[in-house]
């Protein structure tokens, strides 16, 4: 009897955290985004859920700058978006979102180096409230970096401009030869 009931409860705990887990909330964003200095950036973050979306359903956007010191809030949704009252984000962060389209996005103004760190999103939809939490590393770099795509694109366009080149020249000569040539004929024909 004892390892019976034993053996229910186990059983029942292992279906009970299945249950849990297939009911968490689960987040979804980049996890790297380089901005320009000066620019804005929307940070993108898309949650699902096992249930509906809520009125009770609550964002959390957190930044952890790169010195790894103390995690800052960045904006809060319950209802409606709440900007941060003070701190590096006041008046630089909106809303973005849809929660509807289970998009919830914010844009970060006037991006600065020290907004490089990583901004964590968490989502919490009653009755899930436990979930995966969504990370975006940020890097503020000072301008556009010369990445490998654009490498390729300026060496096919030299390459095609080079073959251009060298087309239009063996052309030209082709001509240049046959206009020779033809002029020696009329001469020999002449004499």
């Amino acid at each position: 009897p004892m390892r019976t009931w034993l053996r229910a409860a186990l059983v029942l705990g292992a279906q009970l955290r299945a249950l849990w887990l297939a009911a968490a909330v689960e987040v979804h964003t980049a996890k790297e985004v380089v901005a320009v200095n000066g620019t804005n950036q929307r940070l993108k973050c898309t949650f699902s859920s096992s249930s509906p979306v809520s009125q009770q359903l609550s964002v959390s956007w957190n930044f952890q700058p790169e010195d790894l010191s103390a995690h800052e809030p960045v904006f809060y949704f319950l209802k409606e978006p709440y900007q941060p009252p003070s701190g590096r984000f006041k008046d630089r962060v909106t809303w973005d979102g849809n929660i509807e389209r289970h998009d919830v996005s914010i844009m970060v103004w006037n991006l600065k180096p020290s907004d490089n760190g990583t901004f964590t999103c968490q989502v919490t939809n009653w009755p899930d409230v436990y979930g995966t939490i969504g990370e975006v590393r940020l890097r503020v770099v000072q301008k556009v970096s010369f990445s490998e795509i654009h490498f390729l694109a300026v060496a096919i366009g030299s390459a095609s401009g080079l073959m251009i080149i060298v087309v239009t020249a063996v052309i030209i000569c082709r001509q240049h030869r046959r206009k020779a040539r033809d002029r020696r004929t009329e001469a020999a024909d002449t004499e």
